[in-house]
């Protein structure tokens, strides 16, 4: 059977992060019960329509998917496994924020099959999280952590962000070097980026605003003491802003960079299924009217197949496959991308090792820059 890959939107939140520009909101508990109901209705147009597929990771994101009680967690679960085939070993994550968990609800996620957690911590500082408008504290966050270890959970990642206003590369690895205390499996460490549509960019976004964020400089400085102090503590970077200990690398997210067909679940959630892509309505009225159009999506091109693969492909640290390239275009890269290649190796942005194209060091701190060459 083909592997697929599952991502399921969860729009909720108790408060917007000041940074955020996520399809996700505060809600009411009938708003909730009903968006239940219909993501179960979304799953079941998908029977009969995926029978050559097992999956092989689930991903709850959002918004806070840890705002909804166990039961409908429970619900969407059983759903899920009613129609899709499932393989022994399945990866399922769920997000979650400090402060939104109790013991009940954790051994309710557990009972229902969630085995891998993803905490969006930020950061231990109280000002950093204060200015980015989490709503909880550091402390809050280890007592959730602590919860979620005695609740049986063995592997979480918690996700921090650097180059926060106001941030410095001291305070930025105090922050690692609290959390690596903590001996998670997985860290993400992302860098901030300022969204237009968010009162960050309202603030920092333009102008003498943009002045208070952290300069180019000290933020390559942020990236390179993230690589240095995680990797000293055991954690092996497998993709430009993530890090796990041996064994714990996100299957879901690896699935995504190596274009394994997923199906995007809920309002605004993304879809790769037959070489069709498609997102679903952002719109609630709309969403519910469209369950089945993922399926009706047209194909992409042979052109932005390859662009994906390759943009997708290079944010790993071992890069891309010539063989895998080769089996799904019917052509050699060189064919393709032999010139763009040959660029970026002369400008030791790329290196090559066997049957692998991967960024070097120097292309990992440009590579928005790397990954436009392989646009057609």
């Amino acid at each position: 059977m083909k592997a697929l890959e599952l991502y399921i939107h969860i729009p909720f939140c108790i408060k917007k992060c000041a940074y955020c520009d996520f399809l996700s909101g505060p809600s009411d508990e009938k708003t909730r019960e009903n968006y239940v109901e219909l993501l179960c209705r979304e799953i079941e147009e998908c029977r009969g329509k995926i029978e050559e597929y097992e999956v092989v990771t689930v991903f709850f994101g959002g918004g806070t998917p840890s705002v909804l009680p166990g039961e409908q967690i429970q619900k969407i679960m059983s759903k899920l496994r009613g129609v899709f085939t499932f393989t022994k070993d399945v990866e399922i994550t769920l997000e979650m924020n400090p402060g939104t968990v109790t013991m009940e609800k954790l051994i309710a996620y557990k009972k229902a099959g969630i085995n891998r957690l993803s905490i969006g911590l930020q950061s231990v500082h109280k000002e950093e999280l204060k200015l980015l408008g989490r709503i909880h504290s550091y402390e809050e966050f280890v007592h959730s952590y602590q919860m979620a270890r005695e609740a049986g959970f063995d592997n979480i990642n918690i996700d921090l962000i650097s180059a926060i206003p106001g941030q410095t590369v001291a305070s930025c690895c105090e922050t690692l070097k609290t959390i690596i205390d903590l001996q998670p499996e997985h860290i993400s460490a992302y860098s901030l980026i300022i969204e237009e549509g968010t009162p960050f960019y309202e603030v920092y976004g333009e102008g003498d605003g943009a002045d208070l964020l952290p300069s180019e400089e000290v933020e390559r400085e942020m990236y390179w003491q993230t690589k240095q102090v995680l990797h000293g503590a055991g954690y092996e970077r497998y993709e430009i802003s993530n890090y796990a200990r041996e064994g714990y690398a996100c299957r879901h997210n690896i699935g995504y960079w190596e274009r394994t067909p997923y199906l995007g679940l809920g309002i605004g959630a993304a879809s790769l299924f037959e070489e069709m892509r498609y997102t679903n309505p952002s719109d609630i009225e709309e969403y519910q009217r469209c369950f089945g159009e993922k399926f009706k999506a047209e194909k992409l091109s042979i052109e932005e197949q390859m662009e994906e693969f390759m943009f997708l492909g290079l944010r790993m640290m071992n890069g891309i496959s010539r063989r895998k390239f080769r089996k799904a275009f019917g052509k050699e890269i060189e064919e393709v991308y032999g010139k763009q290649i040959e660029k970026l190796k002369k400008l030791l942005l790329l290196e090559e090792n066997g049957d692998r194209i991967h960024l070097t060091e120097k292309g990992i701190d440009v590579s928005n820059s790397v990954f436009v060459e392989f646009m057609f």
